[in-house]
């Protein structure tokens, strides 16, 4: 999809990473649209591909023995996703505080109408791999994470 296909969408931030999927049959529940279980993975399928992206590949969560875990998600669903529905997820890092946590922000739109289906925030702890505690934030999480915080640009409705 190229950028003046999406151009006209109006994120609630400016320069967003995204994904773009499409909903399936096996997405969807006994109400017919996607389930909410659903939405939880794709918040996790772009937020491991933006981190990614960034240069926090798993092989560096590895060899520092150190990742950032989900502590809490909070969805608001404002419209229904349905079967044959092309999406784009859109994400950004709204806070680090250079230690321990951070914080995601997450837009979902249906590409043919540009409907904000979804808004969503997730919170984050950096935790030790081997024991699951919580840790200090390795020094190269620090820069990339800080250096990709969006700290302005929220448009209101």
């Amino acid at each position: 999809m190229s950028v003046n296909e999406t151009a006209d969408i109006a994120w609630d931030r400016p320069d967003p990473f995204t994904l773009t999927f499409d909903v399936t049959p096996e997405d969807t529940d006994r109400l017919g649209h996607a389930n909410n279980v659903v939405y939880v993975r794709w918040l996790e399928d772009i937020s491991w591909a933006h981190i990614e992206h960034l240069g926090m590949t798993w092989e560096r969560h590895e060899a520092t023995g150190k990742a950032m875990a989900i502590t809490r998600t909070e969805i608001d669903y404002l419209a229904a996703a349905n079967t044959g529905d092309r999406l784009m997820m859109a994400t950004w890092l709204v806070s680090f505080d250079g230690r321990f946590r951070s914080s995601r922000q997450f837009q979902l739109v249906r590409l043919s109408d540009r409907k904000v289906l979804a808004r969503a925030m997730s919170y984050h702890a950096c935790v030790d791999l081997r024991t699951q505690r919580p840790a200090r934030v390795p020094k190269e999480y620090g820069e990339i994470l800080g250096g990709a915080v969006i700290t302005d640009g929220l448009v209101s409705d």
